[in-house]
């Protein structure tokens, strides 16, 4: 299964996002890591007060220190390390023996008689057990930390609205000159949209350049092709003098060899016409004209059956979508006995399926059949004559209404089936 290219849009969002969650995300950890807001360290005087005392000490360190007795002095947390200078220090201020005060800290200590930071747990041992003065953290999600996580979130989100409004103007341009370079064909140049930043800005007149190269190598190819037809008249019309003087059965049939490279030379030089220029596109009912060319088909005893299907109006140009349509029924009818019409409509687009009762196209060769003077006996396996040009205006006229044609074969019966997807109007 193809997989379908992603918009430019899509890696530049991911770049953007990607960058601000991983900014956001390291900040988040060095916040998470350091004391909370507000935790300011203690004074080592409040905590021997409140071992000596029994009592946590009033303000903001004594709403924060608690008070509890443990059995014995294995009451520091696992991430809390001992230190007997502090212990010194601290029973040196309750007073009491150096022995009787045992505490655990979360930061290492470097001058035992500054204040405590971080948390701890101190012990003094008394008649009851170990008193235990301590300041514990906060919990891992406190709200002061959801707080900043949802503020977090609330930027990554602006950010990718940022990220997309950016992205979304950067490829803007980008999509005009793809739709420009769509739109544009021989004897139809189309204007290419000069927009955007000054890269897109160079692409886009590179574009321009080539398009104006390929319309120049265009009518020359014309004209050569017509100067061609007109030198190969004069000689072909002496053949043709010479040859009535031929016996009757060799006559005939270098009469017939004339004809046919008289009637290649002018579908030639019709092909290269038809392929750089078209008439008006108006809006028109597309099954209407298919019904009307299967009508005057019919009318001439040709095999064509249609099986009308819902209301398809497109913007073309109706003698172009008619000769469209007349060649693949004409191919249906030369290859595969019949053609069978129908078509739907989905999705903004008119699908036109036209089957046949022929053996079938060989499906690896299938787009070689589009090709200018490819005839189809060897994929068809049927002696047939033609110039091989039926498909390649068939393909022409659908890319000139900005649609796709693709060669099948029926899904549950013998025959070929050519599908051709144009975009309704809007």
């Amino acid at each position: 299964m193809i997989r379908r290219p992603v918009s430019i849009v899509v890696p530049m969002m991911v770049f953007a996002i990607t960058s601000a969650a991983v900014v956001m995300l390291v900040q988040f950890a060095v916040v998470f890591r350091g004391p909370p807001p507000g935790f300011s360290p203690v004074p080592i005087a409040r905590v021997a007060e409140a071992l000596r005392t029994g009592r946590a000490p009033s303000g903001p360190q004594g709403q924060r220190l608690t008070l509890a007795f443990a059995a014995d002095d294995r009451f520091g947390r696992g991430d809390e390390r001992a230190s007997a200078e502090r212990d010194r220090a601290i029973a040196a201020l309750i007073p009491a023996p150096a022995d009787q005060v045992r505490g655990y800290y979360e930061w290492p200590v470097r001058d035992p008689d500054q204040d405590i930071h971080g948390s701890f747990s101190i012990g003094r041992r008394t008649d009851r057990g170990w008193l235990v003065a301590s300041v514990r953290r906060a919990p891992a999600l406190a709200r002061w930390r959801v707080a900043i996580l949802q503020s977090m979130l609330l930027t990554l989100v602006i950010l990718s609205l940022l990220a997309w409004a950016a992205a979304r103007r950067i490829s803007r341009p980008i999509r005009r000159l793809a739709e420009a370079a769509k739109r544009a064909r021989l004897g139809a140049p189309e204007a290419i949209p000069l927009q955007g930043p000054r890269e897109i800005r160079e692409l886009g007149k590179a574009m321009e350049a080539m398009q104006t190269r390929i319309l120049q190598q265009a009518e020359n190819r014309t004209v050569m092709l017509g100067a061609m037809a007109h030198d190969l008249g004069t000689p072909l019309s002496r053949l043709a003098f010479w040859i009535e003087q031929l016996p009757e059965s060799a006559r005939d049939r270098a009469v017939a060899d004339i004809d046919e490279m008289r009637a290649m030379l002018a579908a030639t030089l019709r092909f290269t016409r038809d392929d750089r220029a078209h008439g008006e596109m108006v809006r028109l009912d597309l099954g209407s004209v298919i019904e009307s060319l299967a009508d005057d088909l019919a009318a001439a005893g040709q095999p064509v059956t249609v099986e009308a299907g819902p209301r398809m109006v497109v913007t073309g140009d109706a003698p172009a979508l008619r000769r469209l349509f007349g060649n693949l029924v004409e191919n249906a009818i030369r290859y595969g006995r019949s053609a069978e019409i129908h078509w739907t409509v989905e999705a903004g687009h008119g699908e036109i399926l036209v089957d046949d009762a022929g053996p079938g196209f060989d499906l690896t060769h299938a787009d070689r059949l589009f090709a200018p003077f490819v005839r189809g006996e060897s994929s068809r396996n049927r002696a047939t004559g033609g110039t091989g040009l039926g498909l390649a205006i068939v393909r022409s006229i659908a890319e000139l209404h900005g649609g796709e044609v693709m060669l099948e074969n029926h899904p549950d019966r013998t025959g070929g089936r050519v599908r051709v997807r144009v975009p309704l109007a809007t």
